[in-house]
């Protein structure tokens, strides 16, 4: 997928539940991944201790899954819903573009307070992967959705150069993920946000 990829979400995300609180198989490995996966990283965290933790036979997540790859990116493609799922709705609040451009960012805010917030999945989880397989994929495709996004959001405001200004717009989206994590910071979201607006205003 590249920078102009839709943008649509595909849908609003899996609803998580805890591990061993019931549902299906799938459900439950999913739960665990997200769990672990995130908390700990995709390298550091077995299948032993994900099949563990869900409680459900081995043979379970290689029939649903194929291999710990493939749980690996079902993890990530929930995590891509979750997101952009939130950020969307952050975004369809508002009618007026500027508005609706600088939803994102507060929709951000709200990510970094969520308890646990340990930065984003996607470069996590692609630090670990090797290249080329289905991790660094669902990366790509989340950061092209990002992308695309912000792309929208710029034409619809009436910046000049829509494209140049959704490459500045996600350089800080992801930097305030960064500063979030590193710092311990979540109020580096107003930040965020205030250089948002600026690099708007001088795209007008």
């Amino acid at each position: 997928m590249n920078e102009t990829a839709t943008y649509e979400s595909r849908s609003t995300g899996p609803a998580r539940r805890e591990a061993g609180s019931g549902g299906s198989a799938r459900e439950r490995l999913l739960a665990s991944a997200n769990e672990l996966f995130y908390a700990e990283g995709i390298q550091t965290v077995g299948i032993d201790r994900i099949i563990e933790h869900a409680g459900v036979a081995k043979g379970s997540l290689y029939n649903l899954f194929g291999s710990k790859e493939g749980l690996v990116h079902a993890y990530l493609e929930s995590r891509h819903d979750g997101t952009t799922g939130r950020l969307m709705a952050a975004v369809d609040r508002y009618r007026v573009p500027r508005r609706r451009l600088l939803a994102v960012f507060e929709a951000q805010a709200l990510i970094f307070a969520q308890p646990g917030f340990r930065g984003c999945a996607f470069v996590a989880a692609a630090a670990e992967a090797p290249r080329g397989g289905l991790v660094e994929r669902a990366a790509d495709d989340y950061r092209a959705w990002i992308r695309a996004l912000f792309t929208d959001l710029a034409e619809q405001a009436g910046a000049t150069d829509p494209p140049e200004l959704a490459r500045q717009l996600q350089v800080i989206y992801d930097g305030a993920i960064l500063s979030a994590r590193m710092d311990h910071d979540p109020s580096i979201a107003t930040s965020a946000r205030a250089a948002a607006e600026a690099l708007l205003d001088a795209s007008l």
